[in-house]
């Protein structure tokens, strides 16, 4: 191995896998020694790129090699037993969000990773967007520029939002024909479109008292929805009887967007991925925030965190665990069980059902 390496694999080359094993190569901290993916002839022409074996194989991608981390963008339908071979083989995993196709199978994978002392950790990029980190410094003392007082954890000036609206638009992206089977996706747009704006609102507030969520397709005919994942949701979280989160989601109207728009006194604020606006109460112009939208460079950031909470976990908090997800997990699955049920749920009761102490 590389000197301050980690030796590496990458399972699942789609565009999304192409670019993770890209972002890891130019980190530093991950030495690429094989690829896999299920089409043969894409393992190849990567791996010839990379200089490094090819499998389209999954399983014997993890029989037949001792890595230290396995980096993860294939769905979990196609590879789930496979991530807890490798977790029984001590690979440390990384998998692209979301943590799992549902609330239970995220939670198991969790439990897998704690026995067998490894990392489980979901990549979801919003993380390490300044953007995002603004609006937390901001709602937490009102001030962009207080990283001394965040490090020391003194909240006093926190600001307090009465209603937050989230949308989350993706504009008809062409989806693999995995994705619209609830059997093998576990969800649609809430769960795999929305994973990193639902996550950024759990981090800001907390986990709602309750969720109350509507779905559906556009499938033509009525028989046919009911095999379908929903491409259209409306979520309302009630956080207190002052703070209501409202979310709409959909990949049938455009154009792209993911956005947080905040309501308070004195203040209106606007978060995107390469923004941050503070605007008067009556939405009058203020000030305007720009950052680095690179998504090359939060990928980054997220991978560094990874590497460095597997060689240097006494002095590195990994920002990015599987534990700190199921908090996401467990919103997302109250959505779609108050979609089934008709009536608002409870994402606590989820979580204390499992005993997981968060």
């Amino acid at each position: 191995m590389e000197e301050g390496k980690l030796k590496t694999a990458v399972l699942g080359l789609d565009e999304r896998g192409k670019f993770l094993l890209g972002a890891a190569k130019r980190s530093g901290y991950f030495q690429i020694q094989a690829v896999a993916d299920k089409n043969g002839e894409v393992a190849n022409a990567v791996a010839r790129e990379y200089g490094c074996a090819a499998y389209d194989d999954y399983r014997q991608l993890v029989t037949q090699n001792q890595f230290d981390c396995l980096l993860v963008a294939a769905g979990m339908h196609s590879c789930d037993e496979y991530l807890r071979m490798a977790m029984k083989k001590k690979f440390n995993v990384l998998k692209l969000a979301p943590a799992g196709r549902n609330f239970e199978e995220a939670v198991q994978f969790v439990r897998l990773a704690e026995a067998e002392n490894v990392k489980f950790a979901i990549g979801t990029a919003e993380r390490f967007a300044e953007s995002f980190s603004a609006l937390r410094r901001f709602i937490q003392y009102q001030d962009l520029n207080k990283e001394q007082a965040e490090a020391e954890g003194d909240g006093k000036n926190t600001w307090e939002p009465y209603l937050v609206t989230a949308c989350c638009a993706t504009a008809g992206e062409k989806l693999e024909g995995w994705r619209t089977d609830p059997k093998l996706a576990g969800g649609g747009v809430l769960l795999y479109d929305c994973y990193g704006i639902i996550d950024q609102i759990v981090i800001n507030f907390g986990i709602p008292q309750k969720v109350y969520s509507l779905s559906s397709n556009t499938a033509g005919d009525k028989q046919q929805r009911l095999y379908l994942t929903e491409n259209t949701a409306i979520v309302t979280m009630k956080f207190s009887d002052t703070l209501f989160v409202n979310l709409l989601a959909s990949n049938s109207f455009g154009p792209a967007k993911k956005e947080i728009r905040l309501y308070g006194k004195e203040h209106i604020v606007v978060v995107n991925d390469n923004e941050l606006i503070i605007g008067g109460n009556c939405e009058q112009e203020g000030e305007k925030l720009e950052y680095d939208g690179d998504n090359s460079v939060r990928m980054g950031r997220l991978l560094e965190n990874f590497a460095l909470g597997i060689l240097s976990p006494a002095s590195t908090k990994l920002k990015i665990s599987g534990k700190e997800n199921l908090r996401t997990m467990a919103v997302i699955e109250a959505a779609y069980l108050s979609a089934k049920t008709g009536f608002p749920e409870e994402p606590s009761r989820i979580l204390e059902m499992q005993k997981l102490g968060l």
